[in-house]
């Protein structure tokens, strides 16, 4: 329980505030789906619209701003002072940065994003339109999409462990450009708009990929109603997260190598149980050096305005909004190394662990819409869900129940990891200061960790469409890409200040 003088600590208005909204939000998506999908529908039009290049610009600004520092000697700065050492070990520290980012949704994505572009007009007017689909995968989960994670963990590391501040918030990093004004009504926007964006986030994760998760387990199973299936999923999705987060790092460091275990097993399954290995590393090395080739002009410009605004802004936004916690966490790990290390270790792990998915799981699917064994994209158009399309996939396996039972216990232990990362970052947003040293309450990650549940589990029993999920991304991801940019600038006026010590 709280004594009176951790309660003196809390944040209040940082507690209520969300929390009041996310139960009205809760509550008008139930008892109103029709017309809060309208809402969400029109919101979203206008920002796709108007506002294209103001995502597509951030993205490419994280990505310089990446390589800039890598490449100058302020890529040599260490975080923390000359004498500390590194917390982990290169191989875990690997793991800790992939599962803290990469959520179950990978597994889903890999499985059948390129299913959900082969409609597309750009997609298919190329001269080989799967691997054109597939070759789009990996832009939207490659270098851009990293730089946003990178970029700010180098800045949330360099504020804990250069700058010594104590106050671990989204606003404390604007500080060095917004000074005083972080301690007043400013600051509380900032964070309150950091806690906003870190609920959609976890609710479109939850949305998009928890139905496949019940559907595994309802083939394995047989049990039959899907919503009661997919809450009680959730339920034990946030006991194992709460369990390892309020045990502590120690639990959070050796679910992440359990979990990334259980990706690397399915991915190796799947590899050599298709029957399509050949394919598979064919395909892969085609769709990578067709992405290396084309990347520029992918980044920099709109090929297909449809397409850019439907999907590349999606995943921008998408990316975005878990900005808030996931850096926060790599930069806490990171003690110990330098800049440099920190942005090309991230973007090394990082893109093995994205782009061997897709590789695999995704050329998995493409190898049996192209020999016939699955008309994948016709199901769909007939209605059939991307939940049991995927599972009609993995069936195609002549060991499929392997399959089922490597996928399950991927997706529960990368929603845990992700999960339990969170939830130690935003309870200390919940205090006024907290030292670095200092941990949040149990009770305090007990609370956020139940808070974090009720807007996936509102969109998934109103059956929110999948647009209006995207749209939840794209609408928050608005205001946390103003506060990031604010954070770069905060960060280069900070490095400027000691330019004494650190000249390009």
């Amino acid at each position: 329980m709280f004594s009176k003088a951790n309660l003196k600590k809390i944040d209040w208005l940082l507690v209520a505030v969300p929390i009041i909204a996310v139960a009205i939000l809760s509550g008008f998506l139930i008892y109103s789906p029709e017309q809060s999908q309208n809402i969400l529908g029109s919101c979203r039009g206008f920002l796709t619209s108007k506002l294209t290049p103001y995502y597509l610009g951030i993205g490419l600004i994280f990505l310089v701003s990446t390589l800039f520092l890598g490449f100058t000697k302020w890529g040599k700065i260490k975080l923390g002072s000359n004498d500390d050492k590194t917390q982990y070990s290169t191989l875990k520290w690997g793991f800790m940065i992939f599962t803290s980012t990469m959520s179950a949704d990978i597994i889903f994505y890999s499985l059948s994003e390129w299913m959900m572009y082969a409609k597309e007009p750009l997609i298919q007017s190329s001269f080989e339109p799967l691997n054109t689909a597939l070759t789009y995968s990996l832009f939207h989960w490659g270098p851009i999409a990293w730089s946003f994670y990178i970029m700010l963990a180098v800045v949330f590391g360099y504020m804990i462990y250069v700058a010594k501040n104590n106050k671990q918030k989204f606003s404390e990093a604007c500080r060095p450009l917004l000074g005083k004004l972080t301690d007043g009504w400013m600051g509380k926007v900032i964070d309150i708009i950091a806690i906003f964006s870190l609920i959609a986030a976890t609710a479109t994760t939850f949305s998009m990929s928890m139905p496949l998760l019940a559907a595994a387990v309802k083939t394995m199973t047989g049990i039959s109603d899907t919503k009661v299936l997919t809450v009680s999923l959730i339920i034990l999705v946030v006991a194992i997260y709460l369990a390892a987060s309020v045990i502590g790092m120690k639990a959070i460091s050796r679910l992440s190598v359990v979990a990334f275990s259980m990706l690397g097993l399915l991915l190796l399954f799947v590899l050599f149980d298709s029957g399509s290995a050949g394919f598979i590393i064919e395909s892969s090395a085609k769709s990578l050096g067709d992405l290396v080739t084309h990347f520029i002009p992918m980044a920099a410009t709109v090929e297909d305005v449809h397409f850019t605004q439907n999907w590349t802004v999606y995943y921008w936004a998408y990316w975005m909004i878990w900005c808030v916690a996931t850096p926060f966490f790599i930069g806490s790990i990171s003690k110990g190394r330098t800049i440099r290390t920190v942005i090309f270790g991230g973007y090394f792990w990082g893109l093995l662990g994205t782009f061997s998915s897709f590789f695999i799981l995704s050329n998995f699917g493409i190898s049996r819409q192209i020999s016939g064994a699955l008309n994948a994209v016709k199901l769909l158009n007939y209605g059939s869900s991307y939940a049991d399309v995927i599972i009609k996939l993995i069936k195609t396996l002549p060991d499929f129940k392997i399959g089922l039972i490597l996928l399950i216990l991927a997706m529960i232990g990368l929603y845990s990891t992700v999960f339990d990362s969170i939830t130690m970052v935003i309870s200390k947003y919940s205090y006024k200061s907290l030292a670095l040293s200092e941990d949040p309450s149990k009770l305090m990650r007990s609370f956020w960790a139940i808070v974090f549940v009720l807007l996936p589990m509102a969109l998934i029993l109103t059956d929110t469409s999948f647009t209006n999920i995207q749209s939840v991304a794209i609408i928050t991801a608005f205001p946390t890409g103003i506060v990031m940019s604010l954070i770069v600038v905060s960060f280069y006026c900070e490095i400027w200040m000691r330019k004494n010590k650190f000249k390009i």
